[in-house]
């Protein structure tokens, strides 16, 4: 028994890395060089373009990642979006949970995407014609100009670390934050009274910000072997016996290693790290690699717990824990549904990266997932949560709505007509 436990944990390790990690390093590598290249001109587009701020939120909510989403949240602080802008950003985000769908399930990314980007654009309006925001800024307790100077003074971003490399602080004069000024009560509360980066004289950082060099290289040779397998070669039948096995191991192990020493569990991405990566592509290199790792340990955990959770169930019986997983989906039914809009209330990437790995191992309805994309918000609350917890409970409440509404819809047409049906 306990070397069947071994054999299923080996051999989630080897899917999760080959099957999904080196993708999405692939694919996230390239989104977040777009990023550093473009500098956010999507920012400066939103504040420029009053009328149409819920459209552009929702797009912005659509790239992959959190970096879109949680640049929007201090633009409402500062009365630069709406609330509605807010809300549909954080209904279109998927997170890094985007990223493994987008690899595995495109098609299903497609219309995950589509839906939710229709349902932020009604619901931002929505709630922008009910001026449901429109004293949450006025009611905001923000510091006071003495308490902001005071505060500021007393620190000088030493936690931000090396941007360039070597520095130990970043300098005020010339690090750049988007949609804040420094020394504001935006910066404060996003950059001085939570936490954002490693303190750069800890190990966990001098580790996270040199392994990088290692993993990308493996990420590249794990990609080559990812690519072998969607057109079916045994890749652990090469030249070097169990190949495949060995270096998806191996490449699972260090993406959790490098999560661990980076602290990052259920949070990814701070707003200071996504700043960051901006203003270096060393940095764009260095939270990429951790981004990936993070996502790449989830979907570990999710394939562990598919393989091991048919193992229990069926007695030891493969084919028997699958029927029985697949009866256990189709019974749960709408509840599926409700459960996938509330772990979207989670905030985080964590539990979503799990859900939707589930999803494409056919544990889960298209319907709950698609009620969890529009229910999560990824990393791109905490933000506003530290900021105000008032108006980032109220999003993440009515982003829930439209999930259930949403999800209810695609459950009806999935089950009645065959619609989703893949």
């Amino acid at each position: 028994m306990f070397q069947d436990i071994l054999d299923l944990i080996l051999v989630s390790a080897e899917g999760a890395f080959l099957q999904v990690t080196v993708f999405v390093g692939a694919v996230l590598i390239l989104f977040n060089y777009i990023d550093f290249k473009t500098q956010g001109a999507f920012i400066n587009l939103i504040i420029n373009t009053k009328k149409f701020q819920p459209v552009i939120g929702a797009l912005l909510g659509l790239t992959p990642g959190c970096g879109g989403a949680i640049f929007v949240m201090p633009l409402f602080v500062k009365r630069n979006v709406t609330f509605g802008t807010v809300v549909a950003t954080l209904i279109a985000t998927m997170g890094d949970a985007a990223f493994i769908m987008m690899t595995v399930m495109p098609l299903q990314y497609f219309y995950v995407s589509l839906i939710s980007f229709v349902a932020a654009v009604i619901t931002g309006y929505l709630v922008d014609w009910l001026k449901l925001g429109d004293n949450l800024v006025a009611s905001m307790n923000l510091q006071t100009t003495e308490e902001l100077k005071e505060i500021n003074e007393k620190s000088n971003h030493v936690a931000m670390g090396s941007v360039v490399g070597v520095a130990v602080s970043v300098n005020k004069e010339t690090y750049q934050h988007i949609g804040h000024e420094e020394g504001d009560a935006i910066d404060i509360a996003l950059h001085h009274n939570s936490k954002g980066h490693q303190n750069p004289h800890s190990f966990g950082h001098r580790f996270t910000h040199s392994f990088y060099r290692v993993y990308w290289p493996v990420i590249g040779v794990g990609l080559v072997l990812g690519v072998m397998l969607l057109f079916q070669m045994d890749v652990n039948a090469l030249a070097i016996p169990n190949l495949g096995l060995y270096l998806g191991v191996f490449g699972t192990a260090i993406s959790i290693l490098l999560m661990v020493m980076g602290k990052k569990f259920l949070q990814d991405d701070t707003h200071e790290e996504t700043e960051m990566k901006r203003m270096s592509l060393k940095e764009t290199l260095i939270h990429g690699a951790q981004e990936t790792a993070f996502v790449g340990a989830w979907v570990f955990v999710a394939y562990a717990i598919y393989e091991l959770g048919i193992y229990t169930m069926g007695g030891a019986d493969y084919a028997t824990g699958e029927e029985m997983i697949k009866n256990l989906m189709l019974s749960a039914g709408f509840i599926s549904v409700l459960v996938g809009a509330a772990i979207g209330l989670i905030p985080g990437c964590g539990p979503q990266i799990i859900f939707v790995a589930l999803f494409t191992r056919g544990m889960i309805p298209f319907a709950a997932v698609l009620a969890n994309a529009i229910s999560q918000d990824g990393d791109a609350l905490f933000p506003l949560l530290a900021i105000d917890r008032k108006s980032s409970f109220l999003a993440t409440f009515i982003t829930t709505v439209p999930a259930v509404i949403f999800g209810v819809i695609a459950y009806f047409l999935e089950i009645q007509l065959g619609w989703f049906s893949f």
